[in-house]
Order: C-alpha cells, then sequence, then structure tokens
C-alpha cells in the first residue's frame, strides 16, 4: 500500500506545532522533511564499486600496453612506430611512412601474389622524398655499422649517403637489395606514410638503367596498392580514434566550456524570459541544424572548395585523391538533411501547442527564482563529469593501441642488406604489424559501458538531488524557507549520498537501457503473447513458462521503470524498483491531468537540448579550420569524429542543466497530483506561485484537453 507523501516529506498541521517556519530533524521532527530513512540498494552499491574497481584494471591495461601514435603512423622494418621518441633510433619528429623498393610495392598489389605491403621494407622519414629533374637521388636506411652518420645527419643529408657505400653495398643498391634504394617516383604525404605517385621520373629512370640498375615496374599498381592500404577501414577508423586526441584543444572548448554557457544562458532566460523561451528554443534549433547540415556538405565537397583531402602538407594542386572519410561525410550529410526535413515540418506540428509549453516552463521558472541554489548546483555533477572524461578519453586512446607489435611470417623474398652485419640477410626480414588479442575486443566494450554507467550515473545523481530540493520547496507551501536558501539542494544531496547511492547507481544503469531498447523489448513481448500456447511435453512446459515469466518481467520493466523513480527516491527514501512502482501508480491515476503537460514540456526541453548540442558541433566545426588543426603535425584526417563528439558532450552539459527545469516540473506536478489525490481534489501543499498557474480554471481547461 501505497504511504500518502505528505507526512513522509512536507507536515501536516497538528496540535503540537502550526509553525510552519520551523525545520525539523531528519529522523522524524516537524520540519521540511520527516521520515525514518535506511540505506537501500546495499547490494547494487557494492556492485556499482567492484565495477569501477574493474574499470580502474582495465585502463590500466590500456596505460601500460598502448601507445597512441600507433592510431595514425605506420612501423618501419624494425617495428619502430614513427614519431616515437623512445624507438631505436630515435625517430621524434621523423613521423611519415616511406616504402624503399617500389618493387615490392607493386608486387604486394599483384593478384593471387604471396607479397604484402606489410613485409615491403619501409622506413620512417620526415618528409617524403622528392625526386630530382636532371639526376638521380638515393633514400638510404637508418645509419649504422660504417655508416657514421647521426639521424640528424641522416635527415639533413635527404636519407642519401650513396657516395658512403662501398662497392659491395653499392653493387647490393643496384640490385634493389638496399642498404640504399632509388629515388624514381614522386610522393605526397597520405595521413602519415607517403603514397607513390605513379608517374616516374624520366630523368631518374634514365640514369638508373645507366648505371645498370634492375628492371622496375613502372605499374599504377604502385599508386593503389598503398592507397588502399591507407584507406582501408580498420585504419579509417584508428585515425578516427587518433582524431580525438589530436582535437583535444576542440573537445575542452565546444565539448565542455560553449555548453556550459549556452546552458546556464538557456536557464537564465528561462527565469527572467519565460514567455518568449518556447518560440526562441523552436527557431534557434532550426537554424542551427541547417547551419551544421550546410557545414556537412561544404566538407563532404558538394558545396564550395572545402573538401576534407587526404593529403597533408603542399602537393601538386592538380594530384586529386578522396577517401573513405568523404565517402562517410557524404552519409552524414544525407542524414542530415533528411533531419532537416523532419525538424521543420515537426516545428510546424506544434506550432499550436508552443502556449502549453510556455505555461510548464512558468512552473520550473517560479522554482528556480525560490530555491535559486538549484542554478548553480549542476556545476557540481559537470565537473565530476569533466574530470571524468579527460580520463577516459586518455584511456581510450591508449586501449584502441594496445596490441602487439610481432614480425610476420612472410613467404615472399624480403632478402636486404644488413649494415649491422655488412652482408645481405634473408633472415627475420619480414615487415612487422600490430597483433590485437581477442580480450582486447571485451575491453574496449567494457570501457564503453562504464563511461555510458558513469554519464547516467551523474545526470541520475544530479535528478535525484533535484528533485528533493524541489519537493522541499513545494511542501513547505513554496515558502521563501528564510533562512535556508541554499540548505534544501545540500539536504537532498546529503540524503542521497547517506540512504540512497545504490538506488541511483543502479536505476541509472537499468533507466537508461530500458529506454533505449524499449521497442526490442516491447516485440520481444508481443512475441511471447503470440506464442501463448501450453504444450503437453515436460521440454515444452519449461519452455513456456519460462517464456511466460520473461513475458511478465518485461511487461513489469516496461510499465515501471521511468526516470520518475528518481523524484520518489528523493521524497521516499525507498529503493529503487518500489520508488518505480509508486511513481507508476501516480502516474496512471492522473494521467489525463499531466499527460499532455508531460509530453509537451519534454519536447520543448529536448529541442532546447539538441540546440546546445548543434551549436558545439558547429563551434567545433569553426575551430577544427584553423590552421593549428590543418597543418601536418596536429592535421585531423576529418571533423567528423571530434564534431560527433562535441556534439555527444554539448548534449550531456544541457541534460545536467535543464534537469533543473525538466525535474523540476516532474517533481511539481507528481507532488501536485499527490496533493490533490490525499485532500479530496484540494491541493493543501501547493504554493501560492503554483497555484496561479495549475489551478486557474481556463490554463488547467487548456492543459487537460
Amino acid at each position: 500500500m501505497r504511504v500518502p507523501l505528505g507526512p513522509v516529506i512536507g507536515r501536516y498541521p497538528s496540535s503540537t506545532s502550526e509553525n510552519d517556519g520551523q525545520l525539523g530533524s531528519e529522523n522524524g521532527g516537524g520540519g521540511v522533511i520527516r521520515h525514518n530513512r535506511e540505506c537501500r540498494d546495499i547490494g547494487f552499491l557494492v556492485l556499482f564499486v567492484v565495477f569501477w574497481v574493474a574499470m580502474i584494471v582495465n585502463s590500466s591495461f590500456g596505460f601500460n600496453q598502448g601507445n597512441p601514435l600507433r592510431l595514425s603512423h605506420g612501423l618501419d622494418f624494425k617495428g619502430n612506430v614513427c614519431g616515437d621518441k623512445n624507438a631505436k633510433p630515435n625517430l621524434k619528429g621523423i613521423e611519415l611512412r616511406y616504402w624503399l623498393n617500389p618493387n615490392q610495392v607493386y608486387l604486394s598489389g599483384v593478384k593471387d601474389s604471396l607479397n604484402n605491403l606489410e613485409d615491403a621494407k619501409s622506413i620512417c622519414v620526415k618528409n617524403c622524398p622528392v625526386t630530382s629533374e636532371d639526376s638521380l637521388k638515393w633514400v638510404c636506411n637508418y645509419p649504422e655499422g660504417e655508416i657514421h652518420l647521426s639521424m640528424k645527419e641522416w635527415v639533413h643529408r635527404d636519407y642519401d649517403y650513396f657516395d658512403m657505400l662501398t662497392s659491395e653495398m653499392r653493387n647490393s643498391s643496384l640490385q634493389l637489395l638496399g642498404p640504399c634504394y632509388p629515388l624514381l617516383f614522386p610522393s605526397v604525404n597520405v595521413y602519415w606514410s607517403c603514397q607513390y605517385v605513379a608517374r616516374v621520373s624520366n630523368a631518374s629512370l634514365q640514369h638508373w638503367h645507366q648505371i645498370g640498375g634492375v628492371a622496375i615496374d613502372e605499374n599504377i599498381l604502385i599508386d593503389k596498392t598503398i592507397h588502399k592500404s591507407i584507406n582501408s577501414r580498420s585504419a579509417v577508423l584508428k585515425r578516427y580514434v587518433a582524431d580525438i586526441g589530436r582535437a583535444w584543444g576542440v573537445l575542452i572548448v565546444c565539448g565542455g566550456i560553449i555548453p556550459l554557457f549556452l546552458s546556464v544562458i538557456w536557464l537564465l532566460l528561462i527565469r527572467y524570459f519565460t514567455a518568449a523561451m518556447t518560440w526562441i528554443t523552436a527557431g534557434t534549433f532550426n537554424i542551427l541544424i541547417i547551419s551544421v547540415t550546410i557545414f556537412y556538405y561544404l566538407k563532404a565537397g558538394w558545396i564550395g572548395n572545402d573538401a576534407i583531402s587526404p593529403i597533408i602538407g603542399k602537393h601538386d594542386p592538380y594530384y586529386h585523391l578522396t577517401g573513405r572519410e568523404q565517402g562517410d561525410l557524404r552519409f552524414i550529410a544525407v542524414l542530415m538533411t533528411f533531419s532537416v526535413l523532419v525538424s521543420i515540418l515537426s516545428t510546424i506540428a506544434i506550432v499550436r501547442r508552443i502556449l502549453m509549453a510556455t505555461s510548464v516552463l512558468k512552473v520550473a521558472s517560479k522554482v528556480i527564482g525560490e530555491v535559486q541554489a538549484l542554478i548553480i548546483f549542476p556545476i557540481v555533477p559537470y565537473l565530476l563529469l569533466a574530470v571524468f572524461y579527460m580520463i577516459w578519453f586518455s584511456a581510450t586512446l591508449h586501449l584502441f593501441s594496445s596490441g602487439e607489435v610481432e614480425q610476420n611470417a612472410c613467404s615472399s623474398n624480403c632478402c636486404t642488406y644488413d649494415l649491422g652485419s655488412n652482408r645481405v640477410s634473408c633472415d627475420h626480414c619480414c615487415g612487422y604489424r600490430i597483433k590485437y588479442t581477442p580480450h582486447l575486443g571485451l575491453a574496449i566494450a567494457f570501457h564503453l559501458l562504464g563511461c555510458y554507467w558513469a554519464t547516467q550515473f551523474l545526470k541520475a545523481f544530479s535528478s535525484t538531488v533535484i528533485a528533493g530540493s524541489v519537493a522541499s520547496y513545494y511542501w513547505a507551501r513554496g515558502e521563501a524557507l528564510q533562512g535556508v536558501l541554499f540548505l534544501p539542494v545540500f539536504s537532498s544531496m546529503k540524503r542521497l549520498l547517506r540512504y540512497n547511492f545504490g538506488s541511483v547507481a543502479i536505476g541509472s544503469l537499468i533507466v537508461s537501457i530500458i529506454g533505449s531498447t524499449l521497442p526490442i523489448l516491447k516485440s520481444l513481448r508481443q512475441r511471447l503473447k503470440v506464442a501463448d500456447v501450453r504444450p503437453e511435453n515436460w521440454l515444452g512446459k519449461v519452455a513456456y513458462y519460462t517464456a511466460q515469466y520473461t513475458l511478465a518481467s518485461i511487461g513489469w520493466t516496461i510499465r515501471h521503470v521511468n526516470r520518475n523513480a528518481y523524484i520518489l527516491i528523493a521524497i521516499t527514501g525507498e529503493t529503487f524498483f518500489n520508488a518505480s512502482a509508486i511513481a507508476t501508480d501516480l502516474i496512471r491515476n492522473n494521467i489525463l491531468r499531466i499527460g499532455k503537460v508531460n509530453v509537451i514540456g519534454d519536447v520543448i526541453l529536448f529541442l532546447g537540448k539538441l540546440s546546445v548540442s548543434l551549436a558545439s558541433a558547429l563551434f567545433a566545426f569553426l575551430m577544427l579550420d584553423t590552421h593549428r588543426y590543418r597543418s601536418s603535425h596536429n592535421k585531423v584526417s576529418s571533423p567528423l569524429f571530434p564534431v560527433l563528439v562535441c556534439s555527444a558532450l554539448g548534449y550531456v552539459v544541457a541534460t545536467l542543466f535543464f534537469a533543473v527545469v525538466e525535474v523540476s516540473i516532474d517533481t511539481i506536478i507528481l507532488s501536485y497530483c499527490q496533493d490533490s489525490e490525499e485532500h479530496q481534489g484540494n491541493a493543501r501543499y501547493a504554493p501560492p506561485l503554483l497555484l496561479e498557474t495549475l489551478d486557474d480554471q481556463s490554463e488547467m481547461q487548456r492543459l487537460t484537453q
């Protein structure tokens, strides 16, 4: 049986005390909050703690094993990551991968060939070598053995020390066995790999033949083979993840600071310009979604000349390349086009209900004006989430790059001249690759789940604290609560941390999962209903009763699990599942009174969150267009992932701050309905400011029809 909420959170007039300004103790005294609470959902709290211990262990594995450079930079013939200062030799600032032997590159592209591009000999260079118009240039291995040059001198000589070779080394080089290789094809920097341009230098090739060099394959496969490797799905995904690390400043500014600023501005506008905010929100949303869509068209190359290019740095303007990244941007641009059409039509459809949303927002505006700490409180979960995201994104980069570097077992001829032993060696000459173990996929999935749970938990934490504060305001009859303007927020937070931390922990996971999988659950329930035929054999009976139990569980979950449970947790201190059931009964009994109010109010708030999210995406596009993120060292391969991440972060930040309005509306309406039920339709504890909006006959008639 449901307990009346008046005695639980508020106070009824009593013969012993009529002083409504007096604050009682938390263990049952005559104050704003009077109830006996006890710790709830302790088992779920233990589960929550164990989960985060596992998250720390999982992230530690990534920090110990990962190297974010692997996401975008290739491996040389020694297994070193280009640009790694800890490599031997030191490759700091030497970031580009260059394939030395053009014949190996060609053979790796031939169909049914045993050669693989991973096994073709490659080194790391600072800039892609440039062919000479009147002579033959060389690109040589890292200096070692009898070649007494430092890495700095090797780079300064444009990787050419052919004049220092012995006659034996020169003859080996003419056979394309090294240590030096002819520079016959121009190359361009394509995502930190020097891609051959299948246009051989005639002067260099003629000189090569004159000195007795072996035949060179000039087929266009030389170009396509490297581009196919660079443009593979796995390579593109790695670059997308690496873009997040390179655009760190964009994430902080456009995913953190700008959404914070915009959310606070929106709350202040709600407080002082309530009547116009629904129109402003709807109009701003449509303008922003059109603007972001235009930027996607620009970067996809469908408008203007600002399409993304896979080529980094200066290059021949007549040489054009397109990558998979541009195709992904075009796909998103098409989706955004449909979103624009839907948003415009939806806005037109709800124009007549804008006035209803205005009335709903007035309720929250009045509460914010009375409990002023509500505007400040979301900064607490915001800061916690900001610290978490910084650590989480860093761990993500390390986890995605935490495979093991191992040498291939190739069957092709990879013999090269070894400067260390001064001879041609065919042992251990295969290339290297990064091996990803099966458990790494599970570690990444677990890491993503941790981010999802942490985000939902802090949102639930914020909602529960706000609900407790607003309920205190309501059941105190809307008084200014002299001397306790900030106490409702702190008291609500204290009760949550002391009694219901486990309830919010498990609720945040269940509510978010149920909300995202609700269509699947409803479909499954429908299928189980169709199969409601009791079989005769025992195996069929087991399946039947299992299906019925599952059906009942799914039905209960769909009916009862929702965000309003947080409000009842804050008010009653019940377990998560009990609070869900109470909230559902309360809503069901008053569905005609609050149904349309909640729906229209939620739509406007949702548009507000999307507006902040789209504004974050728009600023991210603008910031990524600066020279810092288009230069060779910090170049972002595509704005897609940084923009999407900034958009998601903007939505999360907006959710934290908009919860002040959203939860205030829900809490006030639920408290009003309960108050009316307990007092035969007369809301005794509703403050005058609320009654001006909800108890006005013409207003209520418009809300319920």
